[in-house]
């Protein structure tokens, strides 16, 4: 069902004939793209709340007397991300966490500032800030020239999406990427097409969950080879090789009983100190780190034994005792539910 949103009136197209009261056939059914477009609301609580539901959670303010009638909005979900296209129109900050997803936020013109952990990023045209999600972030000063593409992928998808492409558990993105040249400048290029054409269609591809699904895995994988970094710049010095023992450890018995104690005495360190090194130089902590070990075994396990095991035979196995967690943390790291692989294999 495509909506939009003009001035103070919202205008939802009927369904298909023979689908569904979301537009879809009952045998396809899937989250139906809903494209928003906004633009001529003069009241700021308007348009916050229409902002809000196209996009992400946040609390506006503006920054002049400046009404909102030159505000812009067009959004529209494609599979676990959204494609949007957002501007105020006047100077305005925001406050958001961005619960659930990332928010990569890319300035046609003028200049977005955020601060997340501390740290200020400034980005102009050429640049994206890539905001994490489920962390305190403050857009100090959306200026007034300011129109931006919005990408927003959903926190577990880009997760098990970077985990694929680097290989091990807990990297994570640059926040700050050049568009300008290389990857940066292929990825925004990918996008700026994939929106024309969101633009100038009716959405009826995107009503397909494959065809949906597709074109946002298509983005989000260019995103993780263009903004995952090279190098983790928290290796350096003395710490990796102290973690590097405590991981060789873990792969080389993951169902054994580990205690942060045990771990942080085979890094020769206390505690502490381990749990530190790990956030910085792996991105979890020591026993999230032992979890995703012992998810990964098991995995590989209900894909090759699941027919002639239970999922709880194997998770239990590899030293998993606590199932409702575990079942949890399997499906944030692989998408589907053990059971559910378990049928596959």
């Amino acid at each position: 069902m495509a909506v939009t949103v003009t001035l103070d009136r919202v205008r939802a197209e009927p369904p298909l004939s023979g689908a569904n009261s979301a537009g879809v056939p009952a045998s396809q059914k899937a989250p139906t793209p809903r494209r928003v477009v906004g633009s001529g609301i003069a009241d700021w609580d308007e348009v916050h709340e229409v902002v809000a539901d196209a996009y992400f959670p946040h609390e506006l303010r503006p920054l002049s007397r400046d009404d909102a009638s030159r505000y812009r909005l067009e959004s529209t979900p494609i599979a676990a991300t959204v494609l949007a296209r957002i501007g105020f129109g006047a100077d305005v900050s925001i406050d958001t966490d961005h619960p659930g997803a990332w928010a990569i936020n890319i300035p046609l013109s003028g200049s977005i500032a955020s601060v997340t952990d501390g740290r200020e990023i400034v980005s102009e045209p050429g640049q994206a800030t890539l905001n994490p999600p489920d962390t305190p972030t403050v857009i100090t000063n959306w200026s007034k020239s300011c129109e931006i593409i919005g990408f927003k992928v959903e926190r577990d998808y880009l997760q098990r999406e970077i985990d694929r492409i680097a290989g091990r558990p807990g990297r994570s993105l640059t926040r700050q990427l050049d568009l300008r040249t290389g990857a940066g400048a292929e990825w925004l290029g990918l996008l700026r097409s994939a929106r024309q054409q969101v633009a100038q269609c009716e959405g009826i591809l995107l009503r397909n969950p494959r065809m949906a699904e597709q074109l946002g895995g298509m983005l989000t994988t260019a995103l993780v080879l263009a903004a995952l970094p090279d190098t983790d710049e928290p290796m350096a010095g003395t710490r990796p090789r102290m973690v590097k023992r405590v991981i060789d450890a873990i792969h080389a018995d993951p169902a054994r009983p580990w205690t942060v104690g045990e771990l942080a005495e085979i890094g020769t360190v206390s505690a502490r100190r381990l749990q530190q090194s790990f956030r910085e130089c792996v991105g979890m902590s020591p026993m999230e780190y032992v979890l995703d070990v012992r998810l990964e075994c098991i995995h590989n396990d209900l894909m090759t034994y699941g027919g002639t095991s239970t999922v709880t035979d194997i998770a239990t196995r590899w030293g998993v005792m606590h199932t409702g967690r575990f079942a949890a943390a399997y499906r944030r790291k692989y998408g589907v539910s053990p059971s559910e692989t378990r049928r596959r294999s």
